[in-house]
């Protein structure tokens, strides 16, 4: 198949799933096995890495108005009723930082996760599953705005989000979502902090990522090797393509989904992630290649 039309397929595929609680790790995955695409190839390597920017920028852009509210407010917060330790910002940072020490420390096992299909096929079933029945019980939060967080719900949800790194096709989405639901988050206000998460979670994970593969000799013998690139204009395009186009769908996206949650649920996402991951689980078995 042609690269560029790899590139726009992979591009909507990243954009369409990045924030959705359906994992995008398991969908590219998913699609790239399914291109026949080398998974060990460098350029490859680089074109996911670039494509997640692309969907980490429609954050920014879409919750501008959001970021800037809690940059003049803080640390005090819009009602006066926080702390430097309790306003959004804070309780976002505090999060990220729960996730990303045990998650640096377990990243040996997350590589070895990131090649197997079958963790992600499980993954998809058994967070479907838990999602299906947190969405279906937690029906009186406590909790209606992500602005009335509490420090103790923010370490929870962080904790949470750990399973997300280690088990790829948990998805960071569907952890930060069903946690906030249990520590008594309503619905929007659990996915507002979990698009606020997503922000500095995923930025620093790719620009990581892209440390590695501009600077290879700056990893460490534990990580997973990423060549050198050899770009050429060709790869350039193909690059830029998938850039912009994960970029545009995943702004659509993050709109959408808001205006969808707020009217109604959780509940079809459960169910597709069932779906999906019985699925890929059939297909595993009669598919070495998948495997």
């Amino acid at each position: 198949m042609n690269d560029y039309l790899i590139s726009v397929l992979l591009g909507i595929v990243e954009g369409l799933t990045e924030f959705l609680p359906v994992s995008s790790t398991a969908h590219l995955r998913i699609a790239e096995a399914l291109f026949h695409l080398d998974l060990h190839d460098s350029f490859w390597k680089m074109y996911t890495i670039v494509i997640q920017l692309g969907a980490i920028l429609a954050l920014p852009v879409y919750f501008r108005e959001a970021i800037a509210k809690f940059l003049f407010s803080f640390p005090s917060g819009d009602r006066g009723d926080r702390t430097v330790l309790t306003h959004p910002l804070s309780l976002t940072l505090i999060a990220f930082v729960v996730t990303a020490f045990p998650s640096w420390l377990l990243k040996k096992q997350i590589g070895q996760n990131l090649e197997s299909l079958t963790v992600m096929a499980w993954a998809l079933l058994i967070g479907g599953v838990i999602m299906w029945i947190v969405d279906a019980i937690c029906t009186t939060p406590r909790t209606m705005r992500m602005e009335e967080m509490s420090l103790p719900q923010a370490i929870w949800i962080g904790a949470v989000q750990i399973l997300s790194a280690v088990f790829p096709g948990t998805s960071r989405s569907m952890s930060t979502i069903a946690a906030g639901q249990t520590a008594g988050l309503s619905r929007p206000a659990a996915l507002e902090f979990s698009f606020f998460l997503s922000m500095p979670t995923m930025a620093v994970a790719t620009g990581y990522d892209l440390l590695k593969t501009i600077a290879p000799h700056s990893r460490d013998a534990s990580d997973a090797a990423i060549a050198p690139l050899a770009m050429n204009p060709h790869r350039w395009i193909v690059l830029g393509i998938g850039l912009v186009i994960s970029f545009v769908v995943a702004l659509g996206v993050v709109a959408w989904f808001m205006r969808w949650v707020r009217a109604r649920g959780f509940m079809p996402f459960a169910i597709y992630r069932v779906v999906v991951g019985i699925a890929l689980l059939v297909l595993i078995a009669g598919s070495a290649h998948l495997q």
